[in-house]
């Protein structure tokens, strides 16, 4: 078992950091040091692997490096899933921009406050592991920045807490509306699905 557990019961999360590269030296420590949730169940998983690189948007990860993550979703069925990352600050265009749907099949990140960057997780494994209604997250720390990994770990802390998808979206809608429509007009296009979907 690659997971520690936290709490217990309904609704179970799964949060997971280092998952390529160094990105451990900005993420782990979030999980490492987590609380559980006051309802429910987290698990986390605070290293995945910390030398290797392969792309999460590359489906040979989670036959590969991320086979710890595909065996945890399969044995705990998470209803909401989370994905810590970290990017260097002369990637944030490439990550925010327009033009990277176009480019790279994937919708842009939002930025949240000190560059804390909010999107969805690989298409491989959303669709593939979880039902629509699950709530699955990315969230990327700026590397060497105190301040975004303080930040992102105020907002893992309180991720842990939400119970359902719609419990987070209301919370972004009121913290961020901006970004939130955003997120709502991404998973739409994501699943071809229209307003009365929602």
């Amino acid at each position: 078992m690659a997971y520690r557990i936290l709490g217990e019961g309904e609704p179970v999360r799964l949060f997971v950091a280092g998952l390529h590269g160094d990105e451990w030296k900005d993420t782990s420590d979030i999980l490492e040091n987590i609380e559980a949730p006051q309802k429910g169940t987290l698990a986390v998983i605070p290293l995945v692997n910390n030398g290797n690189y392969i792309s999460t948007l590359d489906e040979r990860y989670f036959s590969e490096i991320g086979i710890p993550i595909i065996e945890a979703v399969e044995e705990l069925r998470p209803d909401v899933y989370i994905e810590i990352h970290s990017y260097s600050a002369e990637n944030l265009e490439s990550l925010t921009g327009s033009t990277r749907l176009e480019r790279i099949g994937v919708p842009a990140f939002s930025r949240l406050d000190h560059d804390v960057l909010m999107g969805s997780v690989a298409p491989y494994i959303r669709r593939k592991y979880f039902p629509q209604d699950a709530l699955c997250l990315t969230f990327e720390i700026q590397k060497e920045n105190h301040d975004s990994k303080e930040y992102a770990r105020k907002l893992i802390n309180r991720m842990k807490e939400f119970t359902s998808r719609d419990e987070f979206l209301y919370y972004m809608l009121d913290m961020y509306p901006k970004q939130a429509r955003k997120a709502i007009e991404d998973y739409k296009i994501f699943y071809g699905l229209s307003d009365d979907d929602i």
